[in-house]
């Protein structure tokens, strides 16, 4: 990206604005960059590399912004703060194509609005949970069909774990003798992760349109309020269970310690956060869950944090393709924070089963 970073100026004039750029946010995959004069707007480089096919992400999102759009209408909000608005390029595309592999967007950004990497109260994450809850409800009756999965088998635990059986067999960096452990405890836990995918196959639960990727600063919360404004970071839109919004979201905002946290003993989860989160969650969409999404609903946030810790074991298997590190052994610290936090989740399951009953009134 050095090679491209003097080239944003020239990239956002495609979208008729003149406006300087600087980098922006601190996300894993995309190169973003700011403009610095109001009206301000965001410039996002799709890393082509992790979305195979950008046009297909840019459809999905153009399509789902469009129909949140109304839907906000239709219930007296406002959607240039609830939803995200795609700025158009002079030829009126979507996105602008530089090269084979160079793809850009640009979002208006959403003015007095402020996104956190952590809650800092339980208040912040319960108004989160609100967000992505009606994300979720204002997208029911959006036709899954009609969107492509931006990245296959993402949230196909199964899967994550035979790509991580492929590193260690493969090992080609050398690394799995000094993670022997961590192999140990992710194939003492191989059998959670068929519970969600055999539940979409046997239809207990349903495949609704789902964020995917579910982190506490892809809301962009109201400066003044601390309301969840919008949800943001669509590239992940797909067909998929609410369990993967809901699990993710815990696994991502009620640690008690950072994704990366080396220090294990901090690690562990936020009871307090689980249940701020479960309870603006289950506000939004507690009348649509099947019998089976609620019984598994605290349990996913296990599931989609031991997916995150074998994703980040194989990548640092692999040689840290995928996630971005500035470390040497970055992707193995975040494997072991992610295996640690499930640990603690499992002494505590029940706790999180009781919270869950407790505010869904059952």
């Amino acid at each position: 990206m050095n090679e491209m970073a003097y080239l944003v100026n020239d990239i956002i004039r495609h979208f008729d604005i003149e406006f300087e750029t600087s980098p922006y946010g601190n996300g894993h995959i995309n190169d973003t960059y700011i403009t610095g004069c109001k009206p301000r707007y965001i410039l996002q480089r799709i890393n082509s590399n992790v979305f195979k096919n950008p046009p297909a992400v840019m459809e999905n999102i153009a399509k789902v912004c469009d129909f949140l759009r109304e839907k906000i209408k239709a219930e007296g909000g406002d959607p240039d703060r609830e939803t995200l608005t795609l700025m158009r390029t002079v030829e009126g595309k979507d996105y602008h194509k530089e090269n084979e592999q160079d793809y850009f967007r640009v979002y208006k950004f959403i003015e007095d609005s402020i996104s956190l990497d952590t809650p800092e109260n339980t208040d912040q994450f319960y108004n989160a949970a609100l967000a992505f809850g009606k994300f979720q409800r204002l997208l029911s009756d959006f036709p899954a069909s009609e969107l492509h999965e931006t990245i296959k088998d993402f949230h196909h635990t199964p899967k994550r774990f035979e790509a991580l059986e492929a590193a260690i067999e493969a090992d080609v960096c050398g690394r799995r003798a000094s993670v022997e452990k961590e192999i140990e405890f992710a194939r003492a836990h191989k059998d959670m992760c068929s519970l969600i995918i055999n539940g979409i196959e046997d239809g207990s639960i349903p495949l609704r349109v789902t964020h995917n990727d579910t982190k506490l600063n892809n809301v962009m919360l109201d400066a003044e309020t601390g309301k969840g404004l919008c949800v943001i970071d669509l590239d992940t839109v797909m067909p998929g269970s609410l369990l993967y919004d809901f699990g993710d979201a815990i696994r991502a905002g009620a640690n008690t310690a950072a994704e990366d946290e080396k220090d294990l003993d901090l690690v562990g989860l936020n009871v307090d956060m689980f249940e701020a989160f479960a309870r603006g969650f289950c506000e939004e969409l507690g009348e649509s869950f099947t019998e089976r999404e609620i019984e598994l609903l605290a349990t996913s946030a296990i599931i989609l944090t031991f997916e995150c810790g074998i994703r980040f074991l194989t990548d640092y298997l692999s040689g840290d393709t995928y996630f971005k590190i500035h470390r040497p052994e970055h992707n193995l610290d975040r494997a072991r924070d992610q295996f640690k936090l499930v640990y603690d989740m499992e002494q505590k399951l029940d706790e999180m089963n009781a919270i869950v009953r407790k505010v869904l009134g059952r």
